[in-house]
């Protein structure tokens, strides 16, 4: 496991204030990740597994608390963040190309290199030969690699991924875990996964934070077994550790009193959860 802290969460709690009052989001939130770590968050609607992807992307900021990143106080978005959401948000207008250089586009940074990188990108995700295509003559699986290819094209340190495969049917959704997961390690990216599907935590995780809610808080971290942490998700799936640590989850937010999103184990796992609407 990677031993060089790249984000730290100390003491953080954010209050959401609007017309009807105030909302305890997340409380006392203390969280150390390194390096390269892949970490999910799991836990039931509600709980701010969200508002965390926001405090880390510097989209908000703590009501108390602090996030940092490579020892840096975070304070605003930054292209060292990449996020990757449920929805693509691909613009229908713009080619497949231009859609993956948007990043580099409104950070200033396209240029005839980096141009070539976003073609580079294309291919090594499969995505050859789609670059003067629009999102319309696209599967939805394809046009999340798309959106993959635009979160990597400014190359940034840390991956945020909030519920990025739940749209998709089964048998995508585990090809782009095994994609996705594969080209964060090679990068040596760290990042931070939101879902509501505990299998898909226990096959793409170093660790999982598993949050309880009102406020959301830190209820368990579990350490993922090396021989998952080393296999692709797909095969992760079917090593024998994985069944333990899945029943494990399960039982938490079963304690949790959650009864949405734990989709099952195994090879019986069903499609990714709803994407939540959370504070």
């Amino acid at each position: 496991m990677p031993e060089q802290e790249k984000l730290r969460l100390r003491n953080v709690s954010h209050v959401y204030v609007n017309d009807s009052g105030a909302s305890l989001a997340v409380e006392s939130l203390d969280l150390t990740i390194a390096q390269g770590e892949f970490v999910s968050l799991v836990g039931p609607s509600g709980c701010g597994k969200t508002t965390v992807l926001h405090l880390i992307a510097g989209l908000l900021a703590p009501t108390r608390g602090e996030v940092s990143m490579g020892g840096k106080r975070v304070s605003a978005p930054s292209t060292s963040v990449g996020y990757m959401l449920q929805q693509d948000y691909l613009f229908p207008w713009r080619t497949i190309q231009d859609n993956a250089a948007f990043g580099l586009e409104i950070s200033g940074k396209l240029s005839a290199e980096t141009k070539r990188r976003v073609g580079r990108l294309l291919e090594e995700l499969e995505l050859g030969g789609t670059a003067l295509k629009y999102p319309s003559e696209l599967s939805g699986g394809m046009r999340q690699r798309v959106a993959l290819a635009r979160t990597l094209a400014t190359e940034p340190d840390i991956m945020l991924l909030d519920e990025p495969f739940s749209a998709l049917d089964m048998h995508i959704k585990l090809q782009l875990e095994d994609l996705v997961w594969s080209t964060i390690r090679k990068r040596g990216q760290t990042a931070v996964l939101v879902t509501h599907d505990l299998s898909e935590a226990a096959a793409m995780s170093d660790r999982i934070i598993v949050l309880g809610r009102n406020p959301g808080r830190i209820r368990l971290e579990l350490e993922v077994p090396g021989p998952l942490r080393a296999a692709l998700p797909m095969e992760a799936r079917r090593h024998s550790a994985f069944q333990p640590l899945f029943d494990q989850l399960w039982m938490e937010l079963d304690d949790e009193g959650d009864g949405d999103g734990k989709q099952g184990g195994g090879e019986t796992v069903e499609g990714g959860g709803q994407h939540e609407d959370e504070n």
